[in-house]
């Protein structure tokens, strides 16, 4: 980018995973569309547990959809309210059969694959045993991302 050149941002990818800073994050993604007449793209990566679980059959597949689609619900309403285009996915942030099937890869993979402009990342702090699955992508994605990322 030349300094003669304005930033521009036509698509904001939002990787989310249900916790309370993806909120916060699509906040973010949906205040820096709204600012740059862009649209925000959530992509909801679910955890290796969840993987695991749906892969051995001890998570309900109908459960998963529905906490996706309830997030989604949330994160259409804030978008709707800021009048900001709002496109939704899923994907799996491991495979058993996959070694190199990471959180962070995922969430690369898909802004090249939306050709997003921008990233806004939630930065989880560690919690006891449990981590999130975004946790594990955030460095990953601010060391290699070809885009600005906004970690929150």
């Amino acid at each position: 980018m030349d300094a003669s050149e304005p930033f521009t941002v036509d698509t904001v990818l939002a990787p989310v995973d249900g916790s309370d800073e993806s909120v916060t994050a699509v906040e973010y993604a949906i205040a820096v569309a709204d600012r740059y007449d862009a649209s925000v793209h959530a992509l909801f990566v679910l955890g290796r547990g969840v993987v695991y679980g749906l892969d051995n059959g001890t998570v309900d597949e109908d459960d998963i959809a529905e906490t996706t689609q309830g997030f989604f619900d949330d994160a259409r309403a804030l978008a709707a309210d800021a009048d900001v285009s709002l496109a939704t996915s899923v994907d799996d942030g491991f495979s058993k059969l996959r070694k190199m099937r990471h959180p962070g890869n995922v969430v690369l993979d898909t802004a090249d694959s939306i050709d997003a402009d921008f990233i806004v990342l939630p930065r989880e702090p560690v919690t006891g045993a449990e981590v999130e699955v975004l946790e594990d992508a955030a460095e990953y994605v601010l060391s290699y991302a070809s885009q600005p990322v906004l970690s929150v």
